[in-house]
């Protein structure tokens, strides 16, 4: 079983969702060959030997740069038939990598499964265990076309060493004008030390924290962490923080090890983009909460007295 791993990057840097996709891709066992579009880091290229990479193939258009879906379509497309004749395409359930992965499907006629969380099962056909309902439940379906594409939610695989880095391959494909008939005019990129779908750890505030010159001890908090900042609808919505941090169903969903909440109350559409996470950290004074329910721990507290005690305790272990 052949296996395509498509990587994404974002300035010249493999995003930690690709390594986790090549990792995933490694687990199932078949030969794996990752392929990058656009301008990419060789020395990042050749690392990805290192999580289970055999080959990895390097599309150096710069017209790829901008991410048009119909072009990253026909370029996995073609590698997927003719080249590689990779049976499987493994990439990272993303704003890009989700539109692809449909696309590819259609054009090649493969089985399509997204936001699947373990490797597949395949005593007896191939069969993949999906996250639905916003994370409420499970599902596990059976891809029965002869090729498949999988798109994976985060933390589905770990990422760790399990080789050595792998010379690049320049790999050549002949887009036409059509694939490129959608124009990017302009896009805004979220800001910041970590970005939210990478992120291992979120530090998320909400209207509890009363204003947006208040959010300072929330950021020393995050910085001290290493982790990604984002905030409650409410919180956006009235412009304290930008909307790139509004975690939620309407917003950017995230499964980190680790999500700390701090004055939000826990309604559903924030708990929808947040109940992947590994462990739910929630710090309100209010009690009766809703948050508290689905919170792995809790402090019933001020955040104004709470976040610099932890803060400078947490400086201290270092």
């Amino acid at each position: 079983m052949a296996i395509l791993v498509f990587v994404e990057s974002a300035e010249g840097k493999i995003k930690k969702t690709s390594l986790e996709a090549v990792a995933y891709a490694h687990g199932m066992g078949g030969p794996v060959t990752a392929i990058a579009l656009g301008t990419t880091d060789a020395v990042e290229l050749e690392a990805l030997g290192k999580y289970g990479a055999q080959k990895v193939l390097h599309v150096a258009d710069a017209r790829l740069n901008q991410g048009i879906i119909q072009a990253y379509a026909s370029v996995l497309s073609k590698a997927m038939q003719d080249e590689e004749a990779a049976d499987v395409l493994v990439l990272a359930n993303s704003t890009l990598g989700t539109p692809v992965a449909a696309r590819v499907a259609a054009k090649v006629g493969a089985s399509l499964a997204s936001n699947v969380v373990e490797l597949p099962d395949t005593s007896s056909g191939f069969v993949v265990k999906r996250s639905i309902y916003t994370g409420k439940a499970f599902a596990r379906v059976e891809l029965s076309n002869a090729k498949k594409v999988i798109g994976i939610k985060k933390n589905a695989a770990e990422v760790k060493e399990v080789g050595s880095p792998v010379s690049v391959t320049p790999y050549s494909v002949s887009l036409s004008d059509a694939d490129f008939a959608t124009k990017i005019t302009s896009s805004e990129k979220a800001t910041g030390e970590v970005l939210l779908p990478e992120a291992n750890i979120v530090v998320s505030g909400g209207r509890g924290m009363k204003g947006p010159e208040h959010w300072s001890i929330l950021e020393d908090l995050a910085h001290t962490l290493h982790a990604a900042t984002g905030c409650s609808k409410p919180v956006s919505d009235l412009g304290w923080r930008p909307h790139h941090e509004h975690v939620g169903q309407t917003g950017v969903k995230v499964a980190p090890q680790l999500y700390i909440a701090i004055g939000i109350s826990g309604a559903i559409q924030h708990l929808a983009g947040v109940n992947s996470s590994k462990c739910i950290v929630v710090i309100n004074k209010d009690a009766d909460a809703p948050f508290f329910k689905a919170a792995d721990y809790g402090i019933v507290g001020d955040a104004f007295e709470v976040l610099p005690k932890l803060t400078a305790a947490l400086k201290a272990a270092k």
